[in-house]
């Protein structure tokens, strides 16, 4: 039964990262698609915890580093990911009781999670760009999350808290 949850959340961080590296990028807007592996963990987190939602950023994060077309150094997007992951298990009893609060907690994230992408690069002299690039970027990002997330958001919290076993909540 555990196993069963355990591939359902897989095959939901998958998805999420095929279709925002396959089939969103045709609707990319300077080159930015909407995050659905953000989207992913901050549902994660919401519904069950920092801990279980890490373990998603984490898992989503690596996926997206590694598909094709990356082309930065791996590790980026789990960092990122494994940040706001902790950041939404944080302020997650505010953001179950209200869908704004829900909403606002993926605008943060968004915009936590592209600016430690955009900066990680930096450090790491990754294909960085000028700093007002870098902040076109990171307000797309969060314009196309922002969009998304009223239509995913529900569904992924109820999902994820579906797969909780008998734990105890948190």
């Amino acid at each position: 039964m555990n196993l069963t949850r355990t591939g359902l959340v897989g095959v939901v961080i998958v998805i999420a990262v095929i279709f925002q590296v396959a089939v969103f990028n045709l609707f990319s807007v300077n080159g930015v698609v909407p995050n659905l592996a953000l989207i992913v963990v901050v549902a994660a987190s919401i519904a069950r915890g920092p801990q279980f939602g890490a373990t998603v950023g984490f898992i989503a994060g690596l996926l997206l580093d590694l598909a094709p077309p990356a082309d930065h150094v791996a590790g980026r997007w789990a960092l990122a990911l494994v940040l706001v992951a902790v950041l939404a298990g944080r302020v997650r009893s505010d953001a179950r009781r209200s869908p704004i609060a829900g909403l606002a907690t993926v605008a943060v994230c968004s915009f936590i999670a592209t600016s430690v992408f955009a900066l990680s690069g930096v450090v790491l002299g990754d294909h960085a760009l000028p700093a007002g690039e870098m902040m076109q970027v990171v307000g797309i990002a969060l314009l196309w999350d922002i969009v998304c997330a009223p239509l995913l958001l529900p569904g992924l919290m109820a999902l994820f808290e579906r797969t909780r076993s008998s734990e105890l909540a948190y």
